[in-house]
């Protein structure tokens, strides 16, 4: 059999798709992506998930072209309330395309509005609507955002170009912060993205006083692949953990329910980074700010010591006359004192020595003998009872003027 090319091969396959799917079909789908093209036309990708396990099953690429789309969208729009964007289920008219180049694909013609929310928005508001009466939705949104966010523990895939975008604008900020990060590595897409985040978030947690933030982030990719980021484990520990979550794990149309329950949600790795960046250099500017204020405060306060001082010092010498001058006064007034309190003890001290002179003259020998006074010794002792005396004995008798010396002949007692 001879060969054929694999341009001919897929005209045959578009040939036969043709014949054997003539028609337009409805089909349900969920949307995981939807991007528009600066002309308008809107690019879409359509996926099918089994409802037990949530696993993909299906996916196709869809295209809505402008001049359907500018009237497709906005009566969607208007009749169910929501923006035309992935996580809607929707009902859609399509026609089965294969291209030679680009392959297989589904182009939409219609959308029935009434076919309303899918999976996996609904999925997402079960989740929310079942943290929020467990009281758990904003808890990690209500931890106080530490000032200097410099410890960061980071989950993402180790590989990830998201990782090193955040890395490379960590080192290379404009202000020569320096930041402290370490990774706990993680699957960030397919079917262990749950578990693999849960243990990454236990080994921070058994280290918990290491670390100022954690920040969960994870580079481009399909809308199909976030839904590992809406699970109600992941959501719950997260807006519990003890430690200001931030994440940075969609595109810039995407929000997540992880992204709804951290502390801060941002869209990309680089945006993620850029947060810690800002925060950590208002801190530094507060503390610039802080530091100048103390300098001209303390500048200020020993300028107004100097003066202070320089007063003083010029007023030292008035000072010192004054308190000579008060000094010298009070010696004076004190010396005046003194002198008049010596002048009056002298005084009284006169006074007592010349009655205490009178009495020790009153006692003078001489003057008492002088006034008729006699004294009378026996053998040189004074007599004073006639008891002690006896007849014979020989008195001397001292007057005022000589001595007589007698023989008693008689005593009368």
């Amino acid at each position: 059999m001879p060969a054929i090319t694999l341009y001919e091969l897929n005209n045959q396959v578009r040939q036969m798709l043709g014949r054997a799917l003539p028609d337009e079909y409805w089909i349900q789908a969920e949307l995981s992506d939807v991007r528009i093209n600066s002309a308008g036309h809107c690019y879409v990708e359509f996926v099918q998930k089994e409802s037990n396990t949530g696993h993909f099953v299906a996916k196709a690429r869809g295209t809505v072209w402008s001049n359907v789309f500018r009237l497709l969208r906005p009566y969607f729009e208007r009749e169910t309330g929501q923006p035309f964007a992935a996580g809607i289920k929707v009902l859609v008219q399509v026609r089965v395309e294969f291209h030679e180049l680009y392959g297989y694909s589904l182009t939409v013609l219609d959308i029935d509005p009434s076919y309303t929310m899918g999976d996996m928005v609904r999925h997402r508001r079960e989740i929310l609507r079942q943290l929020e009466e467990e009281g758990v939705l904003t808890l990690n949104k209500e931890l106080p955002f530490p000032t200097l966010p410099q410890r960061v523990a980071v989950i993402s895939a180790s590989t990830a170009a998201g990782y090193g975008d955040f890395c490379n604008q960590l080192a290379s900020n404009p202000y020569g912060l320096q930041f402290h990060y370490t990774l706990f590595p993680a699957i960030m897409q397919g079917n262990k993205v749950e578990e693999s985040i849960l243990n990454a978030l236990d080994r921070i947690l058994a280290s918990q006083e290491k670390w100022d933030v954690v920040v969960i982030i994870r580079g481009g990719g399909a809308v199909s692949d976030l839904s590992g980021f809406d699970t109600y484990l992941l959501a719950s520990a997260c807006a519990q953990f003890p430690l200001p979550i931030i994440t940075g794990i969609g595109h810039e149309r995407d929000d997540t329910v992880l992204d709804m329950v951290a502390h801060t949600r941002v869209k990309t790795p680089t945006a993620a980074a850029g947060f810690l960046i800002d925060r950590a250099h208002e801190a530094a500017m507060r503390l610039e700010t802080l530091a100048e204020t103390m300098r001209t405060l303390i500048i200020d306060k020993l300028e107004r010591q100097r003066r202070k001082l320089a007063d003083m010092i010029l007023r030292i010498p008035h000072t010192a006359t004054s308190r000579m001058m008060n000094e010298r006064d009070k010696q004076t007034r004190l010396w005046g004192r003194a002198t008049a309190a010596t002048a009056l003890i002298l005084q009284a001290k006169r006074h007592r020595f010349e009655l205490i002179s009178q009495r020790i003259d009153a006692c003078d020998i001489e003057r008492i003998l002088a006034r008729g006074f006699s004294i009378t010794t026996v053998n040189g002792q004074a007599v004073t009872d006639v008891a002690t005396l006896q007849t014979g004995d020989v008195v001397h008798t001292r007057l005022a003027k000589g001595t007589i010396v007698s023989e008693i002949k008689k005593i009368k007692k």
